[in-house]
């Protein structure tokens, strides 16, 4: 049942993505400077999300959904609907977690750990972490998409994550799904849907 698992997922993958390829240096430049442009006239992002969150213990992928909002410079909050009522604030230097009326804060200056995730987290919703010297970057490309990883130089971080994957609309350069993968292999894959940019969005949408 594993292999047969593996073999799906990776039929599947290569069904919606196509073949990559590595990008050429010209490409890469175009594309980052795209992705620059598009990040910095963000102020506002409001979406809907499926989450997969893949265990090698586990024969099936665990899914849940929501909506995600941003704005900047840092204010993010993911909201999970179904299966369960959820949420995690990350606002400023705190982090804000609602698990269906029971509250609790993390104070995230306290951590510098914990704070470079939250800085990984709000430029990976946004789409630009290309000047970030954390990491290694590997560029790529499909018919339809764009992908980049990311792996981490900070053993701290690599702790914690092997690597960022982020899928890029290769017209938008918007990001439409992101991948995080940890040391064992186990993954949490992010699908973006419905995502508006620059709408009206009240500071109360990100209240604790």
């Amino acid at each position: 049942m594993r292999n047969l698992f593996v073999i799906v997922s990776v039929f599947v993958f290569f069904a919606l993505h196509g073949q990559e390829k590595a990008m050429t240096t010209s490409e890469i430049t175009a594309f980052k400077n795209k992705v620059s442009a598009t990040s910095l006239s963000t102020k506002t992002i409001q979406s809907d999300f499926t989450q997969y969150k893949y265990l090698d213990f586990l024969s099936n992928l665990i899914e849940t959904s929501g909506n995600m909002a941003f704005k900047a410079p840092d204010m993010v909050k993911w909201h999970y609907t179904k299966p369960y009522n959820y949420s995690v604030v990350f606002n400023k230097d705190k982090l804000y977690i609602n698990d269906d009326g029971s509250k609790s804060n993390v104070d995230l200056g306290n951590s510098k750990l914990f704070k470079k995730l939250n800085e990984l987290i709000i430029a990976s919703v946004k789409g630009d972490m290309f000047n970030d010297v954390d990491f290694v970057t590997t560029y790529l490309k499909t018919e339809s998409l764009n992908k980049v990883v990311f792996v981490p130089k900070d053993q701290k971080i690599a702790d914690y994550i092997a690597s960022f994957e982020l899928f890029f609309d290769r017209s938008k350069a918007s990001v439409q799904e992101v991948k995080i993968i940890e040391p064992t292999g186990d993954y949490t894959q992010i699908i973006f849907r419905n995502r508006t940019l620059n709408q009206p969005l009240s500071d109360a949408v990100f209240a604790h």
